[in-house]
């Protein structure tokens, strides 16, 4: 009579061996984090700072994959189809994990049903710049240009938030300015240093360019100005109240990784972030690496994902 329970009982005390054996022996093999991004930006950078720690603490090589496109979607579908032993991992932004799902019709994953986060990595607000030759110095004299010039400015971008942004931006101000997408940050920045396109919506993986003044800052995304340019104003001293686009950088496993493999990562990448040397690297980036909690994390992304989607299709922004 009483036998399905004592089966079942067996069944769970025999899975939660498994899962302590599983956490214990973990990892048997190399790691990959998977970066939707060409080498060199932001979230890239981010991936290579922590890779070597990862793996000097797990005693594993770590390596950085690279799988470009459609604002870094790509790699987060192929990370979505990894087996969920740990072994393949997604340094994932904001913009493929919570925009994406609003600017494109269909996407090969679903973030909050493919995915388990592991980690906050830093958060930070992104800037509005523009090449030396655009005749603009403040975000009220672009959007003066912009008016008397419908259609002819151009800006680049090289990720969801950015293209985000920009398109809130189009709508609040009541300008017409074209989109150009970049396969990630690092190429839309090279692209105006050289004047390719003369304004640019880009993460803090700008800064050495603003700071030779290759590149002018006109404002922060953030409600509060960033520390790291404290004369920069913010979008909404600029004229625009409320506008705040700050983005996120993460780690994540695929759905069904272990618990006890997604709290041994969680345990060794919270003690790698407090890590003063990867902070003063994160700093370097521009980025800040005081991370949420991992249920605060979670909490944010629940948020987000309630918010960004339907925002943007509201505004009608979609993934060019």
């Amino acid at each position: 009579m009483h036998t399905p329970y004592r089966a079942a009982g067996l069944f769970l005390a025999f899975a939660f061996i498994c899962c302590a054996a599983t956490a214990q022996t973990y990892p048997v093999k190399p790691i990959k984090l998977v970066v939707g991004y060409q080498p060199g930006g932001g979230t890239d950078s981010l991936a290579r700072i922590v890779a070597p720690k990862l793996g000097e603490r797990l005693g594993q090589p770590v390596t950085v994959e690279n799988r470009p496109g459609a604002n870094a979607t790509i790699g987060v579908a192929y990370a979505a189809k990894a087996e969920p032993d740990g072994y393949t991992l997604l340094v994932g932004a904001s913009g493929e994990m919570v925009y994406a799902p609003g600017l494109y019709d269909r996407l090969a994953y679903d973030t909050a049903k493919d995915f388990i986060p592991v980690i906050q990595l830093s958060t930070n607000p992104l800037i509005f710049a523009a090449h030396p030759s655009l005749p603009a110095n403040s975000i009220s004299e672009l959007i003066t240009l912009a008016r008397a010039k419908p259609g002819a400015l151009f800006y680049g971008s090289g990720a969801a938030p950015f293209q985000a942004a920009g398109e809130l931006f189009k709508k609040q101000a009541g300008v017409n300015i074209v989109n150009v997408p970049y396969k990630g940050a690092a190429p839309s920045v090279t692209a105006a240093v050289a004047g390719e396109v003369p304004l640019l919506v880009v993460g803090l993986s700008s800064l050495p360019h603003l700071r030779s003044g290759k590149l002018r800052a006109l404002a922060v995304t953030s409600l509060k100005r960033y520390a790291l340019l404290p004369d920069v104003p913010t979008m909404a001293e600029a004229g625009l109240p409320g506008f705040e686009v700050v983005p996120w950088t993460g780690m994540f496993a695929p759905a069904a990784t272990p618990r006890a493999i997604i709290d041994k990562l969680n345990a060794e990448m919270t003690a790698i972030v407090g890590l003063e040397d990867v902070k003063e690297r994160f700093r370097a980036l521009g980025v800040s690496g005081e991370g949420l909690p991992l249920s605060e994390f979670n909490t944010l992304i629940k948020s987000d994902l309630a918010k960004w989607p339907k925002l943007l299709r509201e505004f009608n922004i979609r993934a060019q």
